[in-house]
């Protein structure tokens, strides 16, 4: 039987509700709309955290190894060769496979990836529209070095940045796209490919072709429901993205924000159109899996917040779905799904074994079989300072911040937008009771005992409550 090709969408920074299938109004989003309606969404995609402010380093590490948030070597700054990836187990099995855009877990883990590549983005972000690209080595090396001042109007501090040429004024969106493009038109061989878009949008500098920005008012887009001027209470980390607006967030710019953030969007939904157009040219597209997904959320003003480097469901919860040959069409799972269960889904897609490293589920029994929920409950982090747990019902965050314990309880059922604290109510007492020891149970099971991480459990134990 023929193996399917893969073709598959990351963005950076894209929250679950910014495509308007899934029900915002208020977006533009008409091909994944589409995509929505010929595939599968799984409503609960999360990641399981971070380990760092960059959230994502860790993020994409977990969806190309497979592997859970405190099993990663380090951060995620490089995956080990021990570490199968998901492209090195599909080019093992024959497949041609293709990357552009951004990676974030190193040259020697991409080398071993992708037998193919173009307009390859080493590193987190950047400007939108000269990007620092490489161009694919078969030696795997992508050793030129470039000295680049971070930012002239604040320093003259240079970092090195590894890139042999910059495309002057294209923006990311359009040459992330352009390169899969030509990928499809000119992989002719009768070997399945898989091709991995990898972009750097909606991440900020929010900038994009003004056209898509005229799409949105700022003065009448919505305000989130759990929209907050600030934070209630100090949540640790406050770095680069909490200072891209003041504190106290003003309505006004919250709204900016967002239809900033809305218009990379729509611009990326454009530019995926696009590939898509070129997928259905070369005759391929009913061979192939589409898979889409986003590498962590973002809160963009809610809770008083602009990051991502929270346990918040907008930090947390991610836009997952499969569409193409075995996807049921026009359906919706609930079953709680990692991005580091992508990996082994699609190794049993392809009728692959599924690498020993990886400890991701298979996603494949809860599209068979929408009653499967795959496990009961999520485990989340965010470096030695925030922990979750949540079920079909109910989360518990616990803070550990400068010496001091907060803890939140959310019925999510009723209040999905995590704004109303049950945490102190006596009502609740067995809940609490229970989701703490579920977060005790998951802490064993996904390893939470490295060196920096028990910094967390250490503290939990010694911290005084807040108030007390």
């Amino acid at each position: 039987m023929k193996k399917p090709n893969i073709l598959f969408f990351f963005t950076d920074d894209q929250r679950f509700d910014t495509i308007r299938a899934l029900g915002n109004p208020d977006i533009h989003t008409p091909t994944l709309d589409a995509l929505v309606a010929r595939g599968t969404v799984f409503e609960n995609g999360y990641i399981m955290g971070g380990t760092a402010p960059a959230v994502c380093m860790p993020s994409r590490a977990m969806l190309h190894s497979g592997r859970s948030l405190f099993r990663l070597e380090r951060m995620g700054q490089a995956i080990p060769a021990s570490h199968t990836t998901l492209g090195e187990a599909l080019r093992g099995a024959g497949y041609a496979t293709f990357g552009t855009g951004k990676w974030h877990n190193g040259p020697a883990s991409y080398a071993r990836s992708f037998s193919a590549g173009a307009e390859i983005m080493f590193g987190g972000m950047g400007d939108h529209w000269n990007v620092p690209a490489c161009d694919y080595d078969p030696s795997g090396q992508y050793a030129n070095m470039v000295p680049v001042c971070i930012n002239p109007t604040t320093t003259n501090k240079l970092r090195r940045h590894r890139c042999d040429h910059v495309h002057l004024g294209k923006h990311s969106s359009e040459l992330f796209c352009d390169a899969a493009i030509e990928f499809l038109r000119n992989h002719r061989r009768a070997t399945p490919f898989f091709a991995y878009v990898s972009f750097m949008a909606p991440h900020d500098p929010r900038t994009m072709p003004e056209r898509f920005l005229e799409m949105y008012d700022p003065e009448t887009i919505p305000l989130p429901e759990n929209y907050m001027p600030e934070h209630p209470f100090k949540i640790g980390w406050w770095g680069r993205d909490e200072l891209l607006e003041e504190n106290p967030r003003p309505a006004a710019a919250i709204r900016r924000h967002i239809a900033e953030y809305y218009a990379m969007i729509t611009h990326l939904d454009h530019e995926i159109g696009r590939v898509l157009q070129a997928l259905e040219a070369t005759g391929r597209a009913e061979n192939t899996i589409l898979v889409f997904a986003g590498d962590n959320g973002l809160a963009v003003g809610r809770h008083g917040l602009m990051g991502k480097q929270s346990n918040y469901d907008h930090s947390l919860h991610v836009p997952l779905l499969f569409a193409g040959p075995g996807i049921p069409v026009g359906e919706r799972r609930e079953a709680f799904a990692y991005l580091f269960d992508i990996f082994p889904t699609l190794c049993e897609l392809a009728e692959l074994p599924i690498p020993d490293s990886v400890e991701g589920r298979s996603l494949v029994p809860a599209l068979r079989d929408s009653s499967e929920r795959i496990r009961t409950s999520l485990y989340g982090a965010y470096t030695d300072i925030h922990r979750s747990v949540r079920d079909g019902h109910y989360k518990l965050i616990e803070y550990v911040v400068e010496g001091e314990r907060h803890t939140q309880l959310f019925d999510l059922v009723e209040d999905p937008n995590e704004t109303r604290n049950l945490a102190d109510h006596d009502a609740h007492a067995a809940t609490l009771a229970r989701l703490r020891a579920e977060l005790v149970r998951l802490r064993e099971f996904y390893g939470d005992v490295r060196e920096t991480e028990c910094a967390f459990w250490d503290g939990y134990r010694v911290a005084r409550m807040a108030g007390a």
